[in-house]
């Protein structure tokens, strides 16, 4: 069976109403034949999360791992600077490695709801993912635009709390069919293996 740990803060942690995190219980409805593990902390910033890494993420030996962080990095009284993120990210992406690496932008949030979060910010957190994506070679998924692209979008970011930030079922179910999506293309079309993976793989043909 496939494992997929999901690894962010209260977005990625929250049940809104579901018996279990409502991502991850909605991906394990999607994808009955993985196993999701959810590793989400409310409150967490990258820089807090790295801290918890190795033991939430790594010792899980997981096939995949989804990495959404920016709401809290990106909010003026928590703020993580950009260029910290960046490297926090890339950190993620390499020790995971990257064909494992899934990351993934953060959402916009209800600026009328949210004074310490601003889309203009958010929006240039979420660029720095997509940079990172590219520069280490990781999979990519932009919910930052699926979402603000919406005219609704304000809609889909109502949830139990109400706050502008933390969304329910609309928003889950979108997030969730990204990474559902993402995963079956992945398995659709596996990264091909890398010159050194393709010398070892013929060594050991020939040795058989």
């Amino acid at each position: 069976m496939t494992t997929v740990v999901c690894f962010g803060d209260s977005i990625t942690a929250r049940k809104e109403g579901y018996p279990a995190p409502a991502l991850t219980f909605k991906l394990s409805h999607k994808l009955p034949d993985y196993d999701f593990i959810n590793a989400g902390v409310s409150g967490n910033t990258t820089e807090q999360a790295i801290e918890r890494f190795a033991a939430d993420v790594i010792a899980k030996k997981p096939d995949f791992v989804t990495v959404l962080f920016g709401a809290n990095d990106s909010a003026s009284h928590r703020l993580v600077d950009i260029e910290q993120y960046k490297r926090n990210l890339c950190t993620f992406a390499k020790v995971i490695g990257p064909h494992k690496t899934i990351l993934i932008t953060p959402a916009p949030v209800d600026e009328f709801l949210q004074e310490n979060r601003t889309n203009e910010r958010l929006q240039r957190y979420a660029t720095v993912v997509n940079e990172v994506a590219k520069e280490t070679g990781s999979q990519y998924i932009d919910f930052f635009t699926a979402m603000y692209s919406r005219e609704n979008y304000k809609e889909l970011l109502i949830g139990e709390k109400d706050d502008g930030l933390h969304f329910g079922e609309a928003g889950y179910e979108i997030l969730s069919d990204l990474i559902a999506n993402k995963l079956v293309e992945i398995n659709r079309d596996p990264p091909k293996k890398g010159l050194f993976e393709k010398v070892i793989s013929l060594f050991f043909e020939k040795e058989k």
